[in-house]
């Protein structure tokens, strides 16, 4: 699977690319950042902490329609809101992980790299965080490669990561 994020004036758009499951219509990211668009801050958590069940993993999985994408083709979009599920107990951890590794981890890496003044309210310490400290600078060093390519890249452009675990119906948390 690939996921496309292309810069827009003030906002970002996300397209999802896979060999299984509906084509997906691209969608507006939430919290627009210069420096990492908080679906990208996802997708890397999600990749780097092997989050299958959050966002991206669900979306690789194909196996149901739970609102975050929509099928592209209108009568696919219909059929697949017949087919809403609900996230599994595990899902709804990944998905909580996702959330906040994506949300602490973006903060703590804009206060290392300036783009945030220091708070010890939020997000205080990466030692006083909790994360596993390799998590952190791998997270760390992909956060500034994007941020690097994401800022040198004109409105309209894109760039494309890939989703490195297995596509497939019917497990969502394949291995």
């Amino acid at each position: 699977m690939q996921v496309r994020f292309t810069k827009l004036s003030g906002r970002y758009e996300i397209a999802v690319d896979r060999s299984v499951g509906a084509t997906l219509a691209p969608r507006n990211g939430p919290g627009h950042s210069d420096a990492v668009p908080h679906d990208v801050a996802h997708l890397l958590v999600e990749i780097e902490d092997g989050l299958r069940g959050a966002v991206y993993g669900r979306l690789a999985a194909a196996d149901g329609d739970d609102g975050m994408f929509w099928p592209a083709d209108p009568k696919a979009r219909r059929a697949s809101l017949k087919n809403r599920r609900s996230p599994t107990p595990q899902e709804s951890a990944d998905m909580a992980r996702s959330e906040r590794l994506a949300s602490l981890t973006v903060a703590l890496w804009e206060v290392a790299r300036g783009h945030r003044k220091p708070d010890p309210a939020w997000p205080g310490q990466v030692g006083d965080s909790g994360l596993d400290s390799a998590l952190v600078e791998r997270l760390f060093a992909r956060y500034d490669d994007f941020s690097a390519r994401w800022a040198a890249l004109p409105v309209g452009g894109t760039i494309t990561l890939d989703w490195p675990f297995p596509e497939g119906t019917g497990k969502r948390r394949r291995t």
